[in-house]
């Protein structure tokens, strides 16, 4: 009962995360792309705020212990299959995406926070915007990319057949 707990929450809260950041990358970016500087600027600094709270935050944070415990449990079983595509998924997951978005975005989010827009001339703002948005898409596929892996990873040690000796 546990391991189908553990790896339907894996699945849902990996779904939840890759979902995320996918719609992220082929909409929301391509969106924001067109819009004049300060827009971006102002909206970012908005949305990078208002994503810090538990709805985001848990199923973030939480997925690769979810993961680590799930893969705990189908060794424990002797499900060894299972178990190494779950630690897969947990080790993607925990590099690829918390530490992407802890070591790369995160940072640019900070630095983009504390640039006083009101203050800024055009010249100072497209800069910041350059600087911010090269970095802050790269990593975000970059993070796109992990967590549909870790994802896939996961849904895939669901489908497989059980390898119980």
């Amino acid at each position: 009962m546990i391991r189908t707990i553990l790896l339907t929450t894996g699945i849902l809260g990996g779904g939840l995360m890759a979902g995320l950041f996918y719609g992220w990358a082929v909409s929301v970016n391509p969106g924001l792309r067109r819009v004049p500087d300060n827009t971006y600027i102002t909206t970012m600094q908005h949305i990078n705020r208002a994503i810090i709270n538990p709805m985001f935050l848990i199923p973030f944070l939480a997925m690769p212990a979810v993961l680590a415990a799930a893969s705990i449990a189908q060794f424990r079983i002797g499900d060894t299959r299972r178990g190494w595509y779950l630690a897969s998924a947990a080790v993607v997951y925990l590099f690829g995406v918390v530490g992407v978005t802890v070591g790369g975005n995160v940072p640019l989010n900070n630095a983009l926070d504390s640039f006083a827009l009101a203050e800024a001339t055009g010249d100072s703002a497209s800069a910041q915007r350059l600087r911010y948005e090269t970095g802050w898409v790269r990593w975000h596929n970059v993070r796109t990319a992990a967590s549909l892996l870790s994802f896939g990873l996961t849904s895939a040690a669901a489908l497989i057949a059980a390898d119980l000796d």
